[in-house]
């Protein structure tokens, strides 16, 4: 009785099924960085621009950043628990 193995294709399959679960992960991870970063610089601009037209400088400018920085958290935590 002969015995060959024969390949394992479902391992194939895994291998490829893991890299791109990798990739998705990846994806997921950069996008929250970059909504953490995009929030904070839009915070930022918005309150430097109000801070100019309305004379408050820096109040609006710090509020600015505070409330970018917290929406930025909040993103950055919602994305990270679709990545678990």
């Amino acid at each position: 009785m002969c015995m060959t193995r024969l390949p394992s294709i479902p391992i194939i399959v895994s291998a490829d099924n893991d890299k791109e679960e990798i990739n998705r992960k990846s994806g997921l991870a950069y996008a929250a960085g970059f909504s953490l970063f995009a929030a904070v610089l839009a915070g930022l601009i918005a309150g430097w621009l109000l801070d100019r037209w309305l004379g408050t400088s820096p109040w609006l400018l710090i509020t600015g950043i505070i409330l970018g920085a917290g929406a930025g958290f909040y993103e950055l935590i919602r994305s990270a628990s679709k990545i678990s």
